[in-house]
């Protein structure tokens, strides 16, 4: 297998259908179906399940992943990875922003490269949410010991040979960037068109950008990044703290099913 597309779903049931007929239209000529698509539906409300059973079954490249509680879109791609068998994967979200044109260049990017990332051009998200994302990148790069230029989007690809190394091992929160950097001894990035969102509301809030921001420093404040420094004491008490007072679950998942 080529390719692992790895797409984590919550509520699109009415998007899922056109990305997937999207993907299928720019990869066919050059991978000629020798790729696959696995949806993780991460416990969604509405009838997405159903729909990517349905798909599924019309085209054998798809597979779905039916979780039985919902784990957050890092727990979910984790999940997805676990199942994948792509030589080339690519992680991207189920709205429709990160174009399946894009897909290719990524995957030719890993001919030369252990991961690529995308960078934003005339990016369609909201203004809080920009504002904190490049927050995030910037404390990222001193957190992750990784170039201020990449940006650490959530449409990306990286090796299998990544993956394997950290796969087998389920940290107690999972943030993925900071796995994928770790064990990356080469990145890139492709500028890509951000898009319209295609239908509903982004899923995303600001209590769940800041606990994957969290995550990040209390995962990975020990990350060999020239970083005994007072910032990463300092962020990283504070997040002990902060987990004292709101005790966290570990991560765990449950599968309720799989279309495989």
């Amino acid at each position: 297998m080529k390719l692992s597309i790895v797409i984590p779903v919550y509520n699109s049931s009415k998007i899922i259908e056109k990305l997937v007929k999207n993907i299928r239209f720019y990869l066919n000529k050059k991978l000629r179906n020798n790729f696959e698509i696995i949806f993780v539906n991460d416990c969604s409300i509405d009838s997405s399940w159903p729909t990517i059973k349905r798909l599924a079954k019309k085209y054998t490249f798809i597979k779905g992943i039916d979780l039985k509680k919902n784990i957050g879109q890092h727990g979910a791609i984790f999940v997805g990875l676990k199942f994948s068998k792509g030589d080339k994967i690519v992680l991207m979200d189920d709205d429709l922003q990160h174009p399946p044109s894009s897909i290719i260049n990524i995957y030719n990017k890993l001919n030369n490269f252990d991961a690529c990332y995308t960078f934003y051009i005339k990016r369609k998200h909201i203004f809080w949410k920009i504002l904190i994302s490049k927050m995030n990148n910037l404390f990222s790069s001193f957190v992750l010991d990784k170039p201020y230029s990449i940006y650490t989007s959530s449409f990306k690809g990286f090796t299998s040979k990544v993956k394997n190394k950290f796969i087998k091992k389920t940290p107690q929160n999972i943030f993925l960037d900071g796995l994928i950097l770790r064990y990356s001894k080469n990145l890139t990035s492709v500028n890509i068109i951000h898009q319209k969102r295609f239908q509903g509301d982004s899923n995303y809030t600001v209590k769940k950008l800041f606990n994957l921001w969290f995550d990040m420093i209390e995962n990975f404040h020990f990350y060999p990044l020239r970083f005994g420094t007072f910032v990463g004491v300092v962020a990283f008490l504070f997040i002990k703290l902060f987990r004292i007072f709101k005790i966290e679950k570990k991560f765990t998942y449950s599968i309720k099913n799989k279309t495989f």
